[in-house]
């Protein structure tokens, strides 16, 4: 029996000990080399062309060996032969464990050599490659037959991850294929808490926590519905690392599928959706069980599958009334979501008694405490200037307070006198305060009740997503219903912008305004959105989809961990505005777009927008600036939608970064085996397969001023419109200003955890992106951070600044001085500082020093006394300038308010904490100097124990600032001193640096911070550096993973919330297709899942100035056309705008002012062209790609005022 099916169960008929086989790198059989998609060696007929060339070698074509390229002993060979002489109806399998993201710890290499001997298997992982372009790969995708009976031989006996497991065994049951399962792996199925991967979900895990992720993965989630909608839901769902996800259709594709169900194609057509859209998710996380039923939705069947959440998608009324009421009654957890053209619903039921455990997503607030009242109204000080945030009837408990130490770790409710002060009630049975301390609130549970779905039809609860259409929710909730009924007396859907029909649609709604009611349920009932519902109720269109889909995901979520609260109950939205004006606004309500005549697979868009419209989309052009998360959700929109598909058309994608672990749990087009590869590569070939039309290309450099020959002038005046997927604020910028530049539209968005923004950006209309500006980010003050920390976060910034001065910086100095010691020293003369300049010499002298490391024994040493320098003598430094009891000249004691009187640590070898800070360190040493590493913790105790460091003995005349006002005084004193006496000479400073010849042959590397890499020590040294040094002043400790998100600045996401604000933008890209010209149509957002909260806003118009009484925005500027003379230039400016100019200029460079031109030689450079003048100043040719210069010109006005003008586009040619 041929059956490409691969399950876990060991057989009773063989000893397992008699097939097992070793995987050993190297290559000692020629004939055993593994290319990246087939055998290679033997068996060319299965190989990309690139691996023809011979075993082991990689050539031009895509199954070349590479640097991924598996080796194997020949041995393998002849135990498969023998093993097969013996057993029939044997799925063969080889495990072993990997290093690195291998799904399940299994080699790929053991499909190529079962493929290369005809042995049936099944990889549950695509592989590596692409399965359209090599036969094989493409066959072993593919599963035959539809029952039996399989024996399956496991050959290595090593530990088999659990979710290759569920995955093999949901196969079996989605093919009816008989199968026992071994105790072993029945014990590995059934355990309880499953461990998190906290490296591929890192960024969730800062958005949930652990213990709801730990929910998360016992969850099992049923969706049924498998059309655009479903799938976005089960994506976001299966990235989110439940259990086990069920994807429930018993309807079969159809060309309207097409337009928004991005795993279906037109091969698929007539295929079960389930079945079809199985494959794909299956892929996205490992982790997760995905199967598919046509089943019966039903009691018994929820039962059997243990269904904690239930999506429904595409039903019925009668249907959602049946399945909603049992689940009410079941405590099964209900989720209703539908799109209908532009129109979306969502309706939660999590039971009655639903225990919310976080509101708001918001981490818990921490303040230092000054001081507490000991009286009958006891008051707490804080040590800020900021507002608390604590609301009336908060909980907060406190750490660390002295003298009123009853009151530590206990909770109290408190009262809120003031917006800096908080009250916590009778201290007199306390301590006086004496103090020290940190209060931090903590978050109660919220019990809510939630009505079923047949219960709030009739009294619904609603969520307001868009203040200016306020009655829309009414309207849509009784449009809902009456879409089920019409569809009930007609036998089918109204028809697409059927004005018979859309009457029809609106007596029902008119009918069930009324019915059974004393009044109205509405009294703002609107015949024009009733009846645009009526007419694309039958359409799809893909951002609506992720937009309800995301949010839909992430109600799922909060259905199964209690974390943020959730919708009650009722949510709907809607983006008419994306339809042409006069319809939008009810101007045209005989107007009807171009329906489509053919089925093709934008049908269901088509239906919403006609299909001129859609070739409009087809045919623009769109810049794609980032790939990550947002990245690939905008390409994936994008290419539903139909942009860049047809001839005329295009997309461009750009990204810099390659793809790491902890991307995949979000950047969904990525897989385990693009590990490495470049995203924006990887992600322009995904998307072409869900719409081969579409016409994309990657770009592998950012967006930068060095660009600029790629990103020329021509590429950005032939775009339609750009969006932004980036996540830093320069870069936005920089593509902000490129784009008013060209006066393309962009859209801007972002997310953060459950929060998201967009922001719209339209030529002539809105202000740009740069015109306003958040607020920065407060900063630690230095002598805080240095001397006086007094909350974790300190002592964490603290730790990874430690990290870059002890095992970056230095290294790096000393790789640029060994690599030209020359321009080593020529730049360290530009220092601005001696105390600079003093430094770097310092770190290469010691880095290449007599006293450098020569073995690990020696780094262990350094270690010790490093820990004893930054744990004890510069504490006991501090202490000896400022001794516990210090009184200060007002006759305050020093040690109070937000100062913490810190204290020595004793190096103890015992506590784990004191060893974690030697083995990292002196790890991180032994990389840097190319000594073998070492991780016995047993080994380094046993030699940090006989290290011996000298007793401390306190330094006289040192200098410890108490504030910055303090330290900023001596520096800019240190600054002047430095101005005068700076005559650093290259020569002088070659000399003072140790002899190049001595030393040119040590080698050095240096740390780059890598805070998603857990094995080079990186986070491991900055988690017991900052913990050590909280315990110098008795700061409450922080875990790992606090750590690691504030030392690496990491950003809490989550794909839901990705897939939602994608939608968002996508929605305001058919705005600007469709060309609206009225500001207030487009729509700015900000939204907060967490709470969950929509603000949806018209965007600011450009700021307004006036140059004599021509108004004036950031999107004019004068446009001089030809390459002319300077003199021509500025009579052409009197007279067509009746201004002087008095300066011209672009960047830095001066190309004309009045003053100038009295200079001697001046005069002649009225008689240049302006393009001459500007490469003699810049000393460079203006490249061939520059069409333009940006000129910045002054102008005076007839009466000789200065007056503000737009700058001048000043084009070349």
């Amino acid at each position: 029996m041929l059956l490409s099916l691969l399950i876990v169960r060991l057989l009773t008929s063989v000893k397992a000990d008699e097939i097992k086989i070793e995987h050993r790198a190297g290559c000692p059989d020629s004939s055993m080399c593994m290319s990246q998609c087939g055998y290679c060696g033997t068996g060319d007929a299965f190989c990309g062309v690139g691996c023809q060339s011979g075993p082991c070698h990689g050539g031009s074509g895509s199954g070349g060996g590479d640097s991924n390229t598996y080796h194997v002993e020949g041995t393998y060979l002849d135990v498969i032969h023998s093993s097969l002489r013996t057993l029939s109806s044997t799925v063969l399998i080889i495990y072993t464990v990997a290093r690195g993201y291998t799904a399940c710890g299994t080699l790929r290499s053991r499909f190529d050599m079962a493929a290369a001997l005809n042995i049936p298997q099944f990889d549950p992982h695509t592989p590596n490659g692409n399965p359209n372009k090599n036969s094989l790969c493409d066959r072993r995708m593919r599963v035959q037959g539809s029952s039996g009976s399989v024996d399956v031989v496991i050959v290595d006996q090593r530990p088999v991850c659990k979710t290759c497991i569920n995955t093999l065994y949901f196969v079996l049951y989605k093919y009816c294929i008989e199968y026992t399962m071994s105790p072993t792996l029945q014990q590995q199925m059934s355990v309880e808490t499953p461990e998190i991967d906290e490296s591929l979900f890192s960024r969730q895990l800062y958005v949930l926590g652990k213990e709801a992720m730990h929910q998360l993965a016992r969850a099992h989630v049923l969706i049924s519905g498998m059309t655009g909608l479903g799938v976005e839901i089960a994506k976001n769902i299966v990235l989110g690392g439940v259990k086990s996800v069920i994807v429930h259709d018993c309807g079969k594709v159809d060309y309207s599928d097409l337009s928004s169900q991005y795993y279906f194609n037109e091969d698929n057509i007539g295929q079960n959706r389930a079945e079809i859209a199985l494959e794909k998710l299956s892929e996205l996380n490992s982790y997760v069980t995905v199967t598919c039923s046509m089943e019966t939705i039903d009691g018994a069947f929820l039962a059997k599958n243990k269904i904690n959440v239930l999506v429904l998608t595409n039903a019925s009324l009668d249907d959602q009334i049946k399945v909603g009421d049992y689940c009410h009654q079941a405590g099964i957890k209900f989720i209703i979501a539908n799109t209908n053209g532009l129109f979306g619903q969502i309706f939660c039921d999590f039971g009655e008694k639903f225990q919310v455990l976080d509101t708001n997503g918001e981490n818990p607030t921490t303040h230092v405490v000054t001081h507490i009242t000991h009286d009958e109204y006891g008051v707490v000080f804080l040590g800020t200037d900021a507002r608390h945030g604590f609301e009336e009837g908060t909980y907060v408990t406190f750490q660390g307070v002295k003298g009123m130490s009853e009151i530590n770790n206990k909770e109290f409710k408190i009262t809120v006198p003031s917006p800096y002060t908080f009250g916590i009630g009778d201290t007199r049975q306390f301590g006086n305060y004496e103090g020290g301390g940190t209060v931090t609130e903590v978050k109660k549970p919220e019990i809510i009740k939630f009505k079923s779905f047949s219960q709030s039809l009739s009294e619904p609860e609603m969520l307001i997503s868009d203040f200016a259409k306020m009655s829309m929710p009414s309207n849509l909730h009784l449009a809902y219903q009456a879409l089920s009924l019409f569809q009930q007396r007609q036998g089918a859907a109204p028809r697409p912008w059927d004005e018979a029909d859309a009457n029809k649609f609106l007596e029902i709604v008119e009918e069930l305004n009324t019915k059974d009611r004393e009044k109205p349920f509405t009294d703002e009932l609107n015949k024009h959105w009733i009846k645009l519902f009526s007419k694309i109720c039958t359409g799809d269109v893909c951002p609506m989809q992720a937009v309800i889909g995301g949010i839909s995901a992430q109600e799922a979520m909060k259905a199964v961990t209690g974390k943020f609260m959730p919708i009650r109950q009722f949510f709907y939205f809607d983006a008419i505005e994306c339809l042409p004006e006069k319809l939008h606004q009810g101007c045209d309500d005989d107007y009807k777009p171009s329906l489509p005549t053919n089925k093709s697979r934008y049908y269901s868009q088509e239906i919403v927008f006609g299909e001129d419209f859609q070739q409009k989309i087809c045919q623009s052009k769109y810049f794609v600036v980032g790939s990550g998360a947002i990245g690939c959700e905008m390409l994936k929109n994008f290419v539903m939608m139909g942009i860049g598909c047809s001839k005329e058309g295009a997309i461009y994608v750009t990204d810099m970064d390659s793809i790491e672990k902890s991307n995949l749990n979000r950047q969904f087009l990525f897989r385990p085996w693009n590990i490495g590869q470049m995203k924006s590569k990887v992600a322009a070939e995904a998307v072409k397969q869900m719409n081969p039309s579409v016409n994309i290309t990657a770009f592998v450099e950012g967006v930068l001023a060095e660009t600029e020959h790629i990103y020329d002038d021509d590429f950005f005046e032939g775009l339609t419109g750009v969006v932004n997927a980036l996540d830093n604020v320069k870069a936005r910028e920089y593509i902000d200003q490129r784009c008013v530049f060209y006066k393309k539209p962009l859209i801007d968005s972002g997310t953060l955890g459950t929060k998201a923004s967009v922001q719209v950006v339209v030529p002539d209309l809105t202000e740009s992106y740069s015109s306003t500006r958040d607020p920065p980010d407060a900063s630690i003050p230095m002598c805080l951070l240095h001397n006086f920390p007094n909350l974790i976060e300190h002592t964490i910034q603290w730790a990874r600044d430690n990290f870059a001065g002890l095992f970056t910086n230095p290294a790096q100095q000393t790789e640029e001085f060994l690599k030209n010691p020359k321009e080593f020293a020529e730049r360290t003369a530009k220092s601005l500082s001696d105390y600079d300049r003093n430094e770097i010499i310092q770190n290469v002298k010691l880095t290449l020093g007599p006293e450098r490391p020569q073995n690990f024994k020696d780094c262990i040493k350094w270690s010790r006394n490093l820990f004893q320098e930054q744990f004890h003598n510069t504490i006991a430094q501090l202490l000896h300038n400022f001794p516990h009891d210090q009184i200060t000249a007002k006759g305050e004691r020093f040690w109070s308010g937000n100062k913490r009187c810190p204290h020595v640590l004793e190096f103890d070898v015992n506590n784990p904490t004191h060893l974690d800070f030697i083995v990292a360190a002196s790890n991180l040493l032994a990389h840097i100097h190319h000594i073998p590493q070492t991780r016995d913790r047993d080994l380094i105790a046993r030699e940090v124990a006989q290290v011996q460091v000298a007793k401390f003995q306190p330094k006289a005349g040192v200098t410890i600032h108490d504030d910055d006002e303090q330290m900023a005084a001596d520096m800019e004193r240190q600054r002047r001193r430095n101005s005068i006496t700076n005559t650093a000479d290259p020569a002088d400073i070659l000399k003072r640096l140790p002899d190049f010849d001595s030393v040119r042959n040590i080698q050095v590397q240096a740390h780059e911070f890598e805070k998603d890499d857990d094995s080079n020590f990186h986070i491991d040294y900055i988690t017991a550096t900052a913990n050590l040094r909280a315990e110098n002043y008795e700061i409450q400790p922080a875990d790992r993973s606090k750590i690691k998100r504030i030392a690496g600045n990491i950003i809490p996401a989550i794909a839901t919330t990705t897939a939602m604000v994608t939608g968002l933008v996508c929605l305001e890209v058919y705005k600007f297709l469709q060309n609206h010209q009225k500001i207030e149509v487009y729509k700015n957002a900000f939204v907060n899942l967490a709470l969950p909260f929509w603000s949806f806003t018209e965007p600011a118009p450009p700021q307004q100035k006036k140059y004599l009484d021509t108004p004036f925005t950031l999107w004019d500027r004068f446009e001089v056309q030809g390459d002319i003379t300077l003199e021509q230039f500025l009579e052409h400016i009197k007279t067509t705008y009746n201004l002087t100019p008095t300066m011209l200029s672009s960047g830095l460079c001066l190309l004309y002012n009045t003053y100038m031109m009295r200079q001697p030689g001046k005069a002649g450079d009225l008689k240049r062209k302006i393009s001459e003048i500007y490469e003699t100043l810049t000393k460079r040719k203006i490249p061939p790609h520059v069409r333009s210069l940006v000129l910045d010109i002054s102008c005076d006005d007839s009466d000789g005022n200065d007056i503000d003008v737009p700058y001048v586009k000043y084009k070349l040619q």
